[in-house]
């Protein structure tokens, strides 16, 4: 019993006790939204999200005791996991209602799962692994070490994309994007990135994007008046919902446009809209200040993680979150098109709700082993910001 509650102390001493409280508080704010959403449904949103909370909140405490250096030492493995998983999708994939993309697996019982999800903390320990490797043999600076990140994030990219996953995509590519960026890739490399992007775009758009796709953009400036009609209907929707909460909402259990479900997938994608029906202002804000708090937490493990691979991890943590968090805030605020990205934490949908919780857990792993002995230094690093990025050690 003395040596449980001893490694207890141990494990309490060290651990990120803030991030750990702002993740439980998240994660109870999404139960208590999604609790309030479901009373106009037949499904059950509320068990699968709590089951969903419960396993990935132990996943992430046994990531965090587990070294991070020997989770992403199995950098290939993950990249198998991923190959297997999105090629999976090609021969027994569905499609889920509320969803223009065949991107999801029924398990027996019928759960089903994304994919896609799982391989986006995949993707961020792979090309973390990656670029240390490239860093240290100093080749993350050359044409060819930049060539090896843009194949190694342009695989699950085409992939994903053939899926028709097209929102997950841009999730990809700007967790790519800011991870090579604070990684030390040089400027000169997105510069010219910016000028290929600049000639894709008017060929994506003739010969790429399909009406479908065209007509979400064409919806967020309301070109041809059909916001109320057509493809801008959820968004107009969402933002009626949330300018009818005002500053303090109409209360829990009582968003007369909650209940009669007059938003479409205001249980995942637009979750933001119960918010501001039922909480309001104060309630909207309350939940971004909470995301903001948890990206800023992160990226300060970032920079105070003992070396490179630690850092790049939680960087690519947080690139996930932020990221996800602007487009889907963009998307129901009628800033940005419809492209199916969930809101972190909140969003009703296990495999999201996993997914975002292992990824924490890595970023508790790298504040939990960041004072540890460094077996080819064989001293304890204790300074915890000043950090060098050409060689990942303290001084």
């Amino acid at each position: 019993m003395q040596t449980i509650l001893k490694n207890l102390k141990s494990f309490f001493i060290k651990t990120d006790k803030m991030l750990w409280l702002l993740t439980i508080v998240a994660t109870v704010y999404s139960v208590i939204l999604i609790q309030s959403m479901q009373r106009g449904y037949r499904y059950n949103f509320l068990f699968s999200q709590v089951l969903a909370i419960i396993i990935g909140l132990f996943i992430a405490l046994l990531m965090t005791i587990i070294d991070y250096r020997r989770i992403a030492d199995k950098w290939i493995l993950f990249i198998v996991l991923s190959l297997g998983l999105l090629v999976l999708v090609f021969f027994i994939g569905i499609n889920v209602t509320g969803t223009d993309d065949t991107a999801w697996i029924v398990l027996p019982g019928g759960l089903s799962f994304q994919p896609s999800e799982f391989v986006k903390v995949f993707f961020i320990i792979s090309l973390s692994k990656h670029m240390q490797i490239l860093n240290e043999k100093d080749r993350l600076h050359s044409l060819f070490g930049v060539l090896s990140l843009l194949l190694h994030t342009a695989v699950p990219v085409v992939l994903i994309h053939a899926q028709g996953d097209d929102g997950t995509v841009l999730v990809f590519l700007f967790i790519f994007i800011i991870m090579a960026f604070i990684g030390g890739v040089q400027l000169r490399y997105f510069l010219i990135m910016i000028l290929l992007v600049a000639t894709a775009v008017p060929i994506a758009w003739n010969f790429i994007l399909n009406e479908e796709q065209k007509n979400r953009f064409m919806a967020v400036f309301d070109l041809d008046g059909n916001a109320m009609t057509n493809y801008g209907w959820q968004q107009y929707q969402g933002k009626v919902s949330i300018a009818s909460g005002g500053m303090n909402g109409t209360g829990l259990g009582n968003g007369a446009r909650v209940s009669s479900g007059i938003v479409p997938e205001q249980e995942n994608d637009f979750i933001f809209t119960v918010a501001g029906e039922e909480l309001g202002f104060i309630g909207c804000l309350l939940l971004l200040a909470i995301i903001l708090i948890i990206a800023v937490k992160i990226m300060i493990n970032a920079f105070s993680a003992r070396d490179y691979l630690g850092k790049m991890l939680c960087v690519g943590v947080f690139a996930m979150i932020s990221v996800q968090t602007i487009i889907n805030i963009g998307m129901v605020l009628g800033l940005l098109p419809v492209i199916g990205i969930t809101l972190p934490l909140f969003s009703s949908g296990g495999t999201s709700a996993l997914a975002v919780l292992m990824g924490i857990g890595l970023v508790h792993s790298v504040h939990y082993h960041k004072e540890e002995i460094d077996t080819h230094n064989g001293h304890i690093k204790h300074n915890k910001y000043k950090y060098l990025t050409n060689t990942g050690y303290y001084k």
